[in-house]
């Protein structure tokens, strides 16, 4: 399949008067016919602004329904949108405004000053999200100047559509493309293994800047003609009014936003009923609290996947979420997996190896970046993940470790996420995360950073002790510390090279 149809105008064709969007801070609802009316407008107007096919877009703002306006312009103009991570300050998004050559920002108000930061010395046209937004074009004054957009035309699969930016250990992030085939491969995955319907209502609330908050659900509901409600960001007490009201049916989020649930003081009253499905990604889901939603009722099902990814080709079901729990599930309908030793043989019985991944759902490569391109696949197309999976005799996969943060202790292999699943069993343990650091015995030992249950204290001279008689002498930390928070990405996943900064 060469090409496909203008997503925004055949859902509008379909099913015009559906209602898309709900902007849950001001209640506007926007239906299908509205939001690609908005695009065909807007994809007219910045082209009267000089923007050309494969020009990049930027924006930066929090959640909000006309990302997807945006994002569905850059369709109808074969333009390409580059969502911006607003956690960062001005100095580490001047360079990625460079590198993706960012001619024109679309910005809400709460970031007009990094915008005004960011505009000195360059030339860049910023757009205004919101009346109020200083900028040098306002979003409703453009979309006003133009009455009809460009005719739908058919869209190569294959050509760049949006970049995201994945969290670099050195060096600049790299710019992931992502193609309409890769968001047609990630519906029909995920789709299929929650049993996405029209019918289903969703939240939005990951942040835009990552392939959970565009892709998780929202971009496969809107396919399927489903509701969005999209919130500006996450509270945990709002949206578990909305799962307790009935307004949600599918439900998609990772391990932090899981845990933020049920450490509410309304967790324990919510009605879940409701909801059809639970998913989760981003990182592993512990097995502790796994089984705290599953004593309401809940089943979460934990999957896996990659911003190179699209991202869904893992996802486990609801009848084995209990009973293998820590699997990831089985490769979804358009995701080849395999599992291969060090020396690159396939390993074709149940085993342990690299994961690689196949498929319409991989991304071409990384924008402007043909090393990186050539680094991460082999010379027959398969992406090599990084990750060490295990593969059980019914053919669930388990992603073991990240190869980068496995380390030698006394010559014996140590994967942190074992460690880290034996410590949060322990009662006093919220969140642990294991490195491996140098030491002068050892070669290598670990070193565990502990998020303390709320009103728990870990007694660390007796944590040594506890974890001996569950794992190896060998696994058990060195050195074990108290923190607060540790530094995460956006899906909440822990950065351990930041961590690594913290260790004495």
């Amino acid at each position: 399949m060469q090409t496909v149809t203008d997503m925004a105008a055949r859902r509008a064709e379909l099913t015009p008067g559906r209602i898309a969007l709900i902007d849950d801070e001001t209640g506007e609802t926007l239906t299908y016919a509205d939001i690609n009316d908005r695009a065909g407008r807007l994809a007219a107007g910045l082209a009267s602004l000089g923007l050309k096919q494969g020009d990049r877009l930027g924006i930066l703002c929090h959640n909000r329904p006309d990302f997807f306006t945006a994002l569905f312009a850059c369709q109808k103009g074969r333009f390409v949108l580059v969502p911006l991570n607003w956690r960062n300050p001005p100095a580490e998004l001047g360079p990625l405004i460079d590198q993706a050559g960012i001619r024109h920002l679309l910005v809400d108000t709460a970031f007009a000053g990094i915008a005004d930061t960011l505009a000195g010395g360059r030339d860049l046209h910023r757009i205004g999200m919101q009346p109020d937004t200083p900028a040098d074009t306002g979003l409703e004054a453009l979309l006003a100047t133009h009455i009809d957009g460009p005719e739908p035309i058919p869209v190569p699969t294959g050509e760049p559509w949006y970049l995201l930016y994945t969290s670099g250990t050195t060096g600049l992030p790299k710019a992931v493309i992502q193609t309409p085939a890769m968001a047609w491969a990630n519906a029909v995955n995920y789709s299929q293994a929650v049993d996405l319907i029209s019918r289903d209502r969703s939240l939005n609330f990951l942040p835009l800047f990552h392939t959970g908050g565009i892709n998780l659900p929202t971009l496969p509901l809107f396919l399927a003609g489903g509701t969005s409600r999209i919130l500006r960001r996450f509270d945990p007490g709002a949206v578990l009014d909305l799962i307790d009201a009935g307004d949600i049916t599918a439900f998609f989020g990772v391990p932090a936003i899981y845990q933020a649930l049920a450490l509410h003081e309304r967790f324990a009253a919510t009605d879940f009923s409701a909801v059809r499905s639970f998913a989760c990604g981003g990182a592993p889901l512990p097995e502790p609290l796994i089984r705290t939603f599953a004593e309401r009722g809940v089943l979460v099902c934990n999957g896996m996947g990659m911003t190179e990814t699209g991202p869904t080709v893992f996802l486990n079901d609801p009848a084995h979420a209990e009973s293998k729990i820590g699997s990831v599930g089985k490769p979804q309908m358009l995701a080849e997996t395999r599992i291969v030793d060090p020396d690159g043989s396939v390993i074709d019985t149940p085993g342990e190896g690299e994961l690689q991944i196949r498929g319409p759902g991989i991304t071409p490569g990384y924008y402007n970046n043909p090393d990186a391109t050539d680094a991460a696949f082999t010379g027959t197309g398969w992406l090599k993940t990084g990750d060490i999976a295990r593969r059980d005799e019914d053919g669930y996969y388990y992603i073991v470790d990240r190869i980068k943060d496995m380390f030698i202790s006394g010559g014996e292999n140590v994967y942190p996420a074992e460690v880290e699943r034996i410590l949060v069993s322990h009662p006093d343990i919220l969140e642990a995360a294991v490195i491996g650091v140098s030491d002068d015995r050892w070669g290598e030992a670990g070193e565990a950073f502990l998020i303390e249950k709320p009103n728990n204290k870990i007694d660390r001279e007796a944590l040594a002790t506890w974890c001996r008689d569950r794992i190896a002498a060998y696994k058990v930390p060195k050195r074990f510390h108290i923190v607060d928070d540790m530094p995460r990405t956006a899906a909440g996943k822990v950065q351990k090279h930041e961590l690594r900064k913290r260790s004495p």
